[in-house]
């Protein structure tokens, strides 16, 4: 039998446009005919309009409601949503979309202790997340590929997960589900062999020489600039975080920071080269980078170029090498 109420966490529209049109199939599937949605943003329906939509019909005819941004909903509409979603009508299948947090945070744990199916809709923000979406999605596709693959299918992609789905399916269809370095290559042949986790690394490590070359080349080909300060400020926070456990074994660490404990280990190497303020200072310089290429800076070329040659320049000089 199909859940009949879902809670759609997160911000990212794709997620959770997709888990409504799965949602949605499967509700009409059983019902042997085609299902209407309904979609209502939370902040804009009015309290009579959600009631009569939640309301049991003469015959209990299937439908589907989409409650859209529910965490911008006022004091009525939540206690009509949480209260109908306690007992929903014979016929309606409710997904509540919510942020998280917005003023009406406490309709998250209420829709979950009445038993909500929850969907993570949550956008990966850094190059490490979305690599690991794309080896979930080839998963769901029934193909094994290695993490550095998937980082390579990200930088040559970027960074939009519609586009990175869409790159998957693409893949296994055209290769036979034979998915590695060589075929994402020679796929997107004459895309850039230099990653933003390279110049990132050669970044946090004082090599501005071949963070430069690496940049420029970058540049030249056409790597989104969003893409390579992303990769440049997980790096940075990679360090700070990583610094906050000292030495500690990467391997119990690995769970606790959510990253793969070969990374962990790598970035406690990059860490004991900084001390705090630099580290610091750099954070500083990244987020005002992300803004910088999303269109605040008149030049994203020359705000990137600046801020490699900043951080590279941060890290203490005893440590170069």
């Amino acid at each position: 039998m199909v859940d009949r109420l879902h809670l759609l966490l997160g911000d990212d529209d794709f997620l959770a446009g997709r888990v409504v049109t799965e949602v949605a199939a499967q509700v009409s599937a059983e019902a042997g005919q085609q299902v209407p949605t309904t979609r209502v943003r939370a902040g804009d329906v009015t309290v009579p309009e959600l009631a009569e939509l939640l309301s049991p019909s003469l015959f209990a005819e299937e439908r589907i409601i989409v409650v859209e941004a529910a965490a911008e909903a006022g004091k009525e509409p939540v206690s009509i949503i949480t209260e109908t979603a306690g007992q929903l009508p014979d016929g309606v299948t409710l997904l509540v979309m919510h942020s998280g947090g917005g003023r009406a945070k406490a309709m998250v744990p209420a829709l979950k202790k009445v038993g909500a199916v929850e969907h993570d809709c949550v956008a990966p923000k850094w190059p490490e997340q979305k690599a690991k979406f794309v080896v979930a999605e080839f998963r769901n596709l029934g193909v094994k590929v290695s993490s550095p693959v998937a980082e390579l299918i990200v930088q040559s992609v970027g960074g939009e997960l519609r586009e990175l789905a869409a790159a998957c399916s693409q893949l296994v269809a055209d290769t036979g589900g034979k998915v590695d370095a060589k075929a994402v290559t020679l796929y997107y042949s004459g895309r850039p062999e230099v990653t933003g986790f390279e110049i990132a690394d050669q970044t946090v490590t004082g090599n501005l020489a071949g963070a430069r070359e690496s940049l420029a080349w970058a540049m030249h080909h056409g790597v989104p600039r969003v893409l390579l300060a992303d990769a440049l400020a997980e790096a940075v926070h990679g360090i700070a975080r990583v610094r906050s456990i000292g030495n500690a074994d990467p391997y119990s660490a690995a769970s606790e920071l959510g990253m793969p404990p070969t990374r962990v280990k790598k970035l406690q190497a990059q860490a004991r080269a900084w001390d705090s303020e630099s580290i610091a200072r750099a954070l500083v310089i990244v987020a005002a980078l992300n803004g910088d290429v999303k269109g605040q800076a008149a030049d994203a070329d020359f705000a990137l170029e600046h801020a490699v040659a900043r951080i590279a320049g941060l890290r203490p000089e005893r440590s170069r090498r």
